[in-house]
């Protein structure tokens, strides 16, 4: 007499498909970023030397471009319609609360962001109206997700203007510096291959289950 016969564990056909593909994406997108990893070395280098070089238009629209941040640019803030408060940094090396001011340019148009200053309140108000002012290009302060970031489906941050010089009460800030520029790409590769390695072993035990009748 024989004993009973396990059947043979056959392997769905579309779940497997679904996770190939998801993880053949997520190692595609590992890939990517090691590609910015090396796009983003380039940068650093290029700000490291566009605080000394010419003064050009302050731009616009996002994003900022490599060979623009960091340079010096003044722009014009009609009026001051809000402010931000961040961490910030001063010229002397003290800490504190960064002002942000968001500047309207007319009647129209996307309107500018302007770091004036570091104070050592978070509630201070800074005493500018607006006016022209003088700085460097940098880039808004990121609060972007971190799987947007990693993903590359997160928007551009705007341009934003470092004041050389600040208003009464507040500390001039830190002017920009290539260390400011993390780069990150090489941690984000990492993490998408982790999760595709996760993916499959996860589907790995499951299957497994599946095979030997267990409830998953």
């Amino acid at each position: 007499m024989t004993g009973p016969s396990h059947p043979s564990m056959r392997i769905p056909i579309l779940p497997t498909l679904l996770v190939i593909l998801a993880v053949l994406t997520m190692i595609g997108l590992g890939l990517w970023q090691l590609d910015r990893r090396a796009e983003k070395r380039d940068a650093i280098a290029l700000a490291q030397a566009n605080p000394q070089r010419p003064s050009v238009a302050f731009p616009m629209l996002p994003p900022v471009a490599p060979d623009l941040l960091f340079r010096p640019s003044s722009v014009h803030c009609l009026r001051v319609v809000d402010w931000r408060v961040e961490a910030g940094r001063a010229a002397d090396g003290s800490t504190g609360y960064r002002h942000i001011a968001e500047c309207a340019t007319g009647a129209e148009g996307p309107g500018v962001l302007v770091a004036v200053g570091v104070g050592q309140k978070p509630d201070q108000r800074p005493d500018w109206p607006g006016g022209q002012v003088a700085g460097w290009i940098s880039q808004e302060p990121d609060h972007r997700a971190l799987l947007t970031r990693i993903g590359g489906k997160a928007p551009p941050l705007r341009p934003m203007l470092i004041a050389r010089f600040a208003p009464a009460g507040l500390k001039p800030l830190a002017p920009p510096s290539a260390a400011d520029l993390p780069n990150n790409h090489l941690a984000y590769a990492v993490q998408w291959f982790i999760f595709a390695a996760l993916a499959m072993l996860i589907y790995g035990l499951a299957l497994r289950r599946r095979g030997t009748g267990k409830p998953a």
